[in-house]
């Protein structure tokens, strides 16, 4: 049995949810007051027989005990594994296990960085060399509620002093180099790597400090400066703020991505809490996949004159995430959002509403810079555009912009679609970098077959992807989270290897399963077969999803009998005893489409 099925198996998900949300039992399942947003009236059901949970309200979720802990506790599948693990009293096995040694030293860092925290933060808030970083707040208008809140602070014009302070303190020389808080000398010595400069703790979404934004307070070069990669801190995978402001962001389903610390100061501070900040660099796929756990909505807040570039060379990977609304927000030429806030509260809030779909945005910045008459400049905007209009997943989207872009340019539809059809090529079977465990893949459960052998296929034949985009297959298709994050991974990689590298360790043994997975004979050899039984399983998948919306019809019924409305009808129609087959079956197309596929009943395959 894999560790992942134990702990499902161990774990009862009314008793876990009972710690967040007081439930109240409703028939044979169980129901209560959403934990991921706002609500007066009931809408979010537990349902024992299927371990599983559901928002009918405006989150539109749900999942099994893995994704609840992940979405509550803003935490990744292996963190949540390990939670509930120990929680189940289960001891996790070396490739799920965590590196003891590695985790001491990791937490070992944190608390060095969370003594400089308070430290720097001393020497902005009460010391005479503070002073000027005091005034230059003042002048940018940081209120001291903000200073206080994000703890910024202020590193001397010294060359030892948070070394003095933290060797003070029993911390090694070694490990505040680990910290990236000093700097070796070649010739022996260190000295502090941040001197006369603003400090910005940047914290990871649980609040813990991971490393340091600072900016010069004199003339110096570069203005702004960060942590060096380390143990615990990666600035492409790091948002500043985030940990201020995910419960913001999962109230109002919008994450405002903006580029600057002061930005994200500002905006706090006037009410927008739902801010954060890539600070000054490109946004990376890591730091869309944080965001993608708490909101599917992103809103970029970009410099005029890089936003369209931006938006072309980014695009696509923002909308390689299934389901995420990516925006982007143009601002007045010369203004950046700190100033844009500070003078006009009014036109910042209309900018945020008036945001432009990322795609379209780029097609606005790519299309405006080219001659159309120029074929040499029609195929550099193809190229720019046409790989965002690939990752779109749904048809008639994709095609919208495939008309879009040919009429921009002035060309058929057909020559778009054609080579938009050049990038479907096949690769080749994937390898597994990695030998496998054998007796680590004996399984007396499997969470559910279909969802695996689905995998699978999609794992070894990469042929088969533009398929499963052509099918819609999506993410809510796969009901076990296990499955469903090797999934989400997979379309964003490339190649297994890289789709490795993406899946925390505990999943690589989930990985491994999948990928040496035997197929009778008539699959390895037959692309026709493949193409076939691939078929079958998305539409089989699609069939279990409508089931288990069924079985959640009574929970939905009884949402719409205490608020009343056209569903609420249908559901006195039932307790008349009136068969109202009809109208439940067009309440549930309406549904099944909110899931993103349009049903088409079939008996199962085989």
């Amino acid at each position: 049995m894999s560790v992942i099925t134990e702990v499902k198996q161990r774990l009862d998900i009314v008793e876990l949810v009972s710690e967040y949300v007081t439930l109240q039992k409703t028939g044979r399942n169980f129901k209560g007051l959403c934990p991921f947003h706002s609500e007066k009236h009931p809408s979010f059901f537990v349902f024992p027989e299927q371990q599983s949970w559901h928002c009918f309200g405006a989150c539109g979720t749900g999942g099994d005990i893995l994704s609840f802990i992940m979405k509550k506790e803003g935490i990744d599948f292996g963190q949540a594994l390990r939670l509930l693990a120990q929680r189940g009293g289960i001891t996790l096995s070396p490739l799920e296990a965590p590196d003891k040694a590695e985790d001491e030293k990791k937490g070992r860092l944190f608390q060095i960085n969370e003594a400089a925290t308070e430290y720097y933060h001393h020497l902005l808030s009460s010391t005479k060399a503070g002073e000027a970083a005091r005034n230059y707040l003042a002048r940018r208008n940081v209120m001291p509620g903000n200073i206080k809140e994000f703890r910024l602070g202020f590193s001397p014009d010294a060359w030892e002093t948070i070394k003095n302070y933290l060797l003070g303190k029993g911390y090694a020389e070694k490990e505040l180099v680990e910290a990236g808080l000093i700097i070796e000398k070649e010739e022996g010595g260190s000295y502090d790597r941040f001197r006369n400069r603003l400090m910005f703790p940047i914290c990871d979404i649980q609040g813990r400090v991971t490393g340091f934004g600072a900016r010069a307070l004199d003339d110096s070069l570069p203005k702004y400066i960060n942590s060096p990669q380390t143990s615990i801190f990666d600035k492409s995978s790091s948002l500043y703020g985030v940990d201020k402001a995910k419960s913001a962001i999962r109230k109002e389903n919008l994450a405002i991505i903006v580029e600057g610390y002061m930005d994200v100061l500002t905006a706090h501070q006037h009410g927008w809490q739902n801010v954060v900040g890539s600070m000054g660099t490109s946004l990376t796929e890591k730091q869309v996949g944080g965001i993608k756990r708490l909101t599917n909505n992103i809103t970029l807040a970009l410099d005029a004159d890089l936003a369209g570039e931006e938006a072309t060379l980014r695009g696509k990977a923002i909308l390689a995430y299934s389901n995420a609304e990516a925006n982007v927000i143009l601002l007045p030429p010369g203004k950046d959002p700190d100033e844009v806030i500070r003078e006009d509260p009014a036109l910042w809030q209309k900018l945020v509403e008036q945001a432009m779909p990322i795609l379209d945005f780029a097609f606005q910045s790519v299309i405006s810079k080219v001659d159309i008459n120029k074929a040499k400049d029609k195929s550099l905007a193809v190229q720019k555009l046409l790989p965002s209009i690939y990752e779109i997943k749904d048809p008639p989207q994709k095609f919208h912009y495939v008309e879009k872009l040919a009429r921009a340019l002035k060309i058929k539809t057909l020559d778009v679609e054609a080579a938009l059809q050049k990038l479907k090529t096949a690769r080749k079977r994937p390898q597994l970098s990695k030998p496998t465990e054998q007796s680590r893949l004996a399984r007396q459960f499997v969470s559910s077959p279909i969802e695996e052998y689905c995998l699978a296929l999609l794992l070894q034949y990469p042929e088969l992807r533009p398929l499963a985009q052509d099918q819609e297959l999506s993410p809510e298709h796969f009901e076990s989270t296990e499955n469903r994050e090797v999934f989400v991974k997979w379309q964003q990689s490339s190649d297994i290897s890289n789709l490795e590298s993406k899946l925390d360790t505990s999943l690589l043994e989930h990985l491994y399963y999948l990928v040496k997975k035997n197929f009778p004979p008539a699959i390895q050899e037959s692309a026709q077969t493949r193409h076939r039984n691939l078929g079958d399983c998305i539409l089989r998948l699609k069939e279990k999803l409508f089931r288990k919306l069924e079985t959640e019809k009574e929970a939905a019924l009884e949402i719409e009998r205490e608020k009343g409305g056209i569903s609420s009808e249908l559901s006195k129609l039932e307790e008349q005893g009136i068969n109202s087959g009809q109208q439940l079956q067009e309440v549930f197309v309406k549904k099944e489409k909110s899931h993103g596929f349009n049903e088409r009943r079939k008996h199962q395959p085989g």
